[in-house]
């Protein structure tokens, strides 16, 4: 790993980690989906300003081929996964869910298995695999939730998690099969868009979309999560992969649940207990495993925070 590229894995996991805290704090005052609803569109927004005032005059995407796909990435990879994972932290600490996102790599070795060919599942794959599940299993054994009012886990956190990572993890093999040859930044901006228009609108059906209780800490966090979390967070990870490599990417996943831990404790009160400790080292100690070989198609995901 190029030393000059840790700067930048700091800054995404701080990013992403921040995000994460963000919306463990938002979900006390939005409906998950308003808050994602709203998050995606800001985000969305945020990338039609670079089509509007880019140097380059970047153009809006065209091509059916590059919609229908990114529009598939939108339900697949960000409004399934965004919306679970953020309900999620009704039930659990940012922490415990940025632990268990960080999960990730281990579902799409086994995924990837059975729909890429030159991705099999080697030994050490199985056994990264194995060591990272069991992490997760001994938190929830444990009852592990993170918070401090809440005496037993709920299964449902952890559940929405892993329902909302393999759909994530789904998305990554969809990328790697067919959408390698499109342009990133364009795949993005139309799955934010068409993400948000799809959850908005259930978001009103199924929780209303009632804002009376949002003051400006909220306001700052959907806006964090948003821009931070979501626009130069895709952005710094492009640069950071293109520039260094997938291996420097990858390595956020440390950075993430360390600082959803360290922030949720001072910041919102949250509990590290041993047990979550000995999850964290046991999924870390797993993910390692699994990213031992340079440039596995596990490293490169379609991340986009919590």
């Amino acid at each position: 790993m190029p030393i000059e590229s840790l700067p930048y894995i700091l800054a995404l996991g701080m990013m992403y980690g921040g995000t994460v805290l963000a919306s463990r704090f938002a979900v006390g005052q939005f409906a998950p989906t308003t808050y994602v609803g709203l998050r995606l569109l800001l985000a969305g927004t945020a990338h039609g300003v670079v089509y509007l005032f880019s140097v380059k005059r970047k153009r809006w995407p065209r091509g059916k081929e590059i919609w229908w796909k990114s529009m598939v990435l939108a339900v697949f990879g960000t409004a399934i996964p965004m919306n679970f994972l953020v309900t999620s932290l009704q039930f659990q600490s940012s922490g415990v869910t940025a632990m268990l996102i960080t999960l990730g790599p281990a579902i799409t070795v086994v995924l990837a298995h059975f729909f890429l060919a030159d991705e099999r599942l080697s030994v050490r794959k199985l056994l990264g695999v194995v060591i990272a599940l069991s992490g997760a299993v001994l938190m929830l054994v444990l009852g592990e939730s993170g918070l401090p009012d809440v005496s037993k886990v709920n299964p449902l956190g952890y559940l929405l998690v892993f329902l909302g990572m393999i759909s994530s993890s789904a998305s990554t093999i969809f990328v790697r099969r067919s959408m390698q040859n499109l342009d990133a930044f364009d795949v993005s901006s139309i799955r934010l868009w068409t993400a948000g228009l799809i959850v908005i609108p259930l978001s009103v059906l199924v929780a209303g979309f009632d804002l009376s209780a949002v003051n400006r800490q909220g306001i700052f966090s959907l806006g964090w999560a948003a821009l931070a979390g979501t626009f130069f967070a895709t952005l710094l990870s492009f640069y950071l992969t293109k520039t260094y490599g997938a291996t420097p990417t990858a390595l956020t996943a440390y950075v993430t649940p360390v600082v959803a831990s360290i922030g949720g404790s001072l910041l919102l009160d949250e509990q590290i207990t041993w047990g979550i400790v000995g999850g964290m080292l046991l999924i870390i100690a797993g993910i390692t495993f699994i990213n031992r070989k340079p440039k596995s198609m596990t490293e490169i995901g379609v991340r986009e925070g919590v």
